[in-house]
Parts: C-alpha cells; structure tokens; sequence
C-alpha cells in the first residue's frame, strides 16, 4: 500500500507546498465541434481550502510510489463525479520547482457533461471556455502554467 502524500514541504526555491511527494492535478479539455470553442473543466476551491476561493483544476497530493496519471485520476475521482472512462490521453505539463513538482495531465473529452462535486474539497465544478478565463479569480498556481498548459494536446 502506498504512503500518503499529505502534508507541507518546501522547495528548493522556498516556496511551501502541499504534497510530501508532489502534486498532480486533471485538466480536462474539450473542443466544441460546432464552433470550434476549447472549455476546461475547473474546480471552485472550498474557502478552507489552501488559496481557498479561487478556480483551478481538481488536484491535490501524490502518494508514495503514485504516478502523476494515477494521482490525477485518483483525485478527479474524489473530488467530481466525472466519467473518466470516456476521457483520452492529451498530455502531461510539469511545473518543477526543485525537489518539489506539479504535474498538470491533460485529457480530452468527447463531450462536456455537467459534472458534479464530490467531497468538501469544491464548491462547484464548471465547463470555462477558454477565452473568459481571465474573468475568475485563478489559482495563483493554474494561472502561472496555464499560458504554457494551454498548447499541449490541442
């Protein structure tokens, strides 16, 4: 059985992070074939949560011996209610801060269902297009790669 990845550490640039092992996050992605208009499926942090408040991708700690895919899937599982058997392999982005990394996995989806919450860990769960992005309060986190997340599995 693995270990749990819970709990806080700092990186080699001194930032705090949660996740003994890193981070893993699922950013879904899904391309309207009518208009052609790309949505990602985010996540509206519990206030509780750390950068409580803000729109990100359904995420959290990777356990020992985790892969960044196992801990993604593993956490959009917890935390939504998302079929994640319809969803396709796009890509992998991974944020290194030294001795500590995000990995954001990039799926595809065939279609943008509503998605419901699961845990205490959102407060909702939301289709964005792309373009009205910058009309949330971002993850500070999210929106730092974003620019860089958003050319892979396009």
């Amino acid at each position: 059985m693995n270990g749990s990845g819970d709990g806080w550490v700092r990186c080699a640039l001194g930032h705090r992070h949660w996740g003994l092992y890193g981070a893993a996050g699922l950013l879904v992605r899904h391309r309207d074939p009518d208009s052609g208009s790309e949505w990602v499926l985010l996540q509206h942090r519990a206030d509780w949560s750390h950068h409580g408040g803000t729109w990100g991708v359904p995420g959290g700690a990777r356990d020992s011996g985790e892969t960044a895919r196992e801990a993604a899937l593993r956490e959009g599982a917890e935390e939504s209610d998302l079929d994640l058997d319809m969803l396709r392999e796009a890509d992998t982005f991974v944020d290194d801060h030294g001795g500590w990394s995000y990995t954001t996995v990039v799926l595809r989806s065939p279609a943008a269902p509503p998605v419901a919450v699961r845990g205490m860990e959102s407060t909702e769960l939301r289709w964005v297009r792309t373009d009205r992005l910058g009309e949330l309060d971002l993850h500070p986190g999210f929106a730092g790669t974003w620019p860089r997340v958003r050319e892979l599995g396009a």
